[in-house]
Order: structure tokens, then C-alpha cells, then sequence
């Protein structure tokens, strides 16, 4: 085998590890999404958040260790990780927010919660066209538009996270205010990762074409 023909798996497996991690990311949303539009049983959805975080935190560790045995990799090292950690970032503000649904006790789960449950969602299927035009970068156009539609649904999720806090703040019951505003806050950094996302793909465009 030459050297040529040695590589080359070296470089797809990476895609191939990105591609399934996002993957993971748009499932783990939808379910996400589900369980605040009690579509199903919080306490099976939540089990298959974690179990698809936990399906995540795998994939991450596959592609760190590809990296520290790869010699020449088909993305700058750096990228690599960047791209890898801030992936996997999503689903652990995925779960996290699951997790304080149960936590706290919230039976109702109401408009503000579904909100950002459907951007995250929408979020999570643009990143994963972002991440597969990495491979070949063949339509820059869909990387570009993946990004300026993240970038404006994290803006929409500020929005929302803005108005939220202000009708939070007009209620009297201090305990509702402490479990709703984490919740509130904790949905909303899941979009700030994914934006994260847009902005390492941007940085990995810039370079590579």
C-alpha cells in the first residue's frame, strides 16, 4: 500500500466521525423539542438525550484519537478539535437542559420553552449542512447561508431570552423566577454553541478555500 492510499482513510474518517457527531446533535434536538411539546414521556425523552450525549462524548473521544495518531490530517489539528468540542458543546446544553426540566419539576412547559426548543432544532439541521459541505466545500453558497441562518436564529433566541426575563421579572414568586430563568438561560447558550459551530466552519472556509 503506498503512502498515498494510506492517507486517504486517514482523512475521510475524520468527516465521517464530524458527520455522525452532527447527526447526533439534530437528534438529540429533536428529541429535545419533543419533550417540551409533550410529544412524549419527559422522563423516556430525557434518557434518550443522555443517551444520545453519551453517543456524542464517544464520537468526540474517536476523533480526538484519530488526531493524536494521525501525522497529516485533511484540517489544520486545530480545527479539528475546535470543531469537535464545540459540536459536542451543544449536546451537553441539550442535556443539560432536559435535565433541569426533570430537576425542577416542570409540568407545564410552556410557548418560551418550545421556542428555543425549535430553534435549537432548526440550528442543529443548518449546522449539519454545514459540516458535510467540509468535505469537499463544492457549494460554498451552503456553507455561507448555513451560517447567516444560525447567526440569525442565535439572534432570535437573544430576543427571546430578553422578553422572557422581562415577563419572568413581573411575577412574584421567587422560586419560579430562579427555576424558569436557569431553564431560560441554559436553552439559550445551546444556541450560542451552535453559532460557535458557524463560526469555526466560517474559519475553516476561510483557510481552506
Amino acid at each position: 500500500m503506498g503512502i498515498k492510499e494510506w492517507l486517504i482513510p486517514q482523512d475521510k474518517v475524520f468527516f465521517d466521525l464530524f458527520e455522525q457527531l452532527v447527526v447526533t446533535v439534530v437528534q438529540a434536538a429533536g428529541k429535545l423539542e419533543q419533550m417540551v411539546t409533550e410529544e412524549t414521556d419527559p422522563e423516556i425523552t430525557y434518557k434518550e438525550i443522555k443517551g444520545l450525549e453519551h453517543k456524542g462524548d464517544s464520537i468526540t473521544h474517536q476523533i480526538y484519537e484519530h488526531l493524536n495518531r494521525t501525522f497529516i490530517t485533511p484540517l489544520d489539528p486545530l480545527e479539528i478539535s475546535r470543531l469537535a468540542s464545540a459540536l459536542d458543546d451543544i449536546l451537553d446544553y441539550i442535556d443539560d437542559s432536559a435535565e433541569k426540566l426533570l430537576i425542577y419539576g416542570i409540568k407545564d412547559y410552556d410557548k418560551i420553552m418550545q421556542e428555543f426548543a425549535r430553534i435549537i432544532k432548526l440550528s442543529a439541521v443548518q449546522l449539519e449542512i454545514g459540516v458535510k459541505e467540509i468535505r469537499s466545500f463544492k457549494n460554498n453558497s451552503a456553507l455561507e447561508n448555513c451560517g447567516i441562518e444560525v447567526n440569525r436564529l442565535e439572534n432570535m433566541a437573544d430576543d427571546l431570552l430578553a422578553h422572557a426575563l422581562q415577563q419572568l421579572f413581573a411575577i412574584d414568586d421567587p422560586v419560579t423566577i430562579i427555576k424558569l430563568k436557569d431553564i431560560y438561560e441554559c436553552l439559550e447558550s445551546a444556541t450560542d454553541k451552535c453559532e460557535d459551530v458557524v463560526n469555526v466552519l466560517s474559519d475553516i472556509s476561510f483557510r481552506h478555500t
